[in-house]
């Protein structure tokens, strides 16, 4: 479940930065409980993405109200701060371990144009992987693009899922595989990190999931989506080459 109050905790935080965002979410254990060995952690750090128009205007910004977020590059301006953020990994400028309003956070500014060529293209999966997860969304404007390119995300990742499952699959089945699309070119699972990792996200949060994609798993032409019993079916596809 999410955290109770998260909405208005969120909120104070988002209020301490510029407020010029295209799309702010947050994710991870720290919105939404996971199993597991850090089930129970307190005080988890919560985790942001900031997606932004002009990098270099809210960086310029954001540097007058906490200069104390970044690290030495902030000596260096807004614009070598943007050049970092788009030039390397995955087009993400992450300030970790700041204590804001009370609670340990970490937050990435990654650019709205960047951001929809990787939730149309899954250029590296980075941001576009965590938005096929529940996230917990703190501010969305009314980029018609963006919201258009954050749908067809999610629409790519069921048909992606249906790919490597049988004729007759279970939600659960269905949201472990989309779950784990992200962490599938990630060197880490395949040498030891917890490879439990992906159910822990998703069984404690079946309800999220489903509230992020029964809309469009009871519209998909391809399945046949049995809510009730929490089962879906794919379709079998007519042979018209005898026709």
């Amino acid at each position: 479940m999410a955290l109770q109050s998260s909405g208005v905790a969120f909120r104070k935080i988002l209020s301490h930065f510029p407020e010029e965002l295209s799309l702010g979410f947050a994710y991870g254990s720290g919105v939404y409980r996971q199993a597991g060995p850090s089930s129970n952690q307190k005080n988890v750090m919560l985790d942001f993405v900031f997606t932004v128009d002009d990098p270099v205007a809210w960086h310029s910004k954001n540097l007058k109200k906490n200069w104390d977020h970044y690290s030495f590059l902030k000596v260096l301006g807004p614009k070598y701060i943007t050049t970092i953020q788009n030039n390397y990994g995955a087009g993400v400028y992450y300030n970790p371990l700041i204590m804001c309003d009370g609670r340990l956070i970490k937050y990435g500014v990654i650019s709205t144009s960047n951001l929809i060529e990787d939730l149309l293209n899954w250029n590296n999966l980075y941001i576009a992987g965590r938005l096929q997860k529940p996230v917990k969304i703190v501010a969305l404007n009314e980029n018609i693009t963006l919201r258009s390119a954050l749908d067809k995300n999610l629409k790519s990742a069921v048909t992606t899922a249906f790919l490597m499952l049988p004729e007759s699959f279970s939600e659960e089945d269905l949201f472990i595989e989309i779950a784990g699309l992200s962490y599938s070119g990630d060197f880490r699972m395949a040498v030891g990190e917890d490879k439990a990792k992906v159910l822990n996200i998703v069984k404690p949060n079946v309800a999220h999931f489903r509230e992020l994609y029964g809309n469009i798993l009871q519209e998909n032409p391809q399945v046949v989506y049995k809510i009730q019993q929490g089962r879906l079916e794919i379709k079998a596809q007519k042979d018209n080459s005898l026709s």
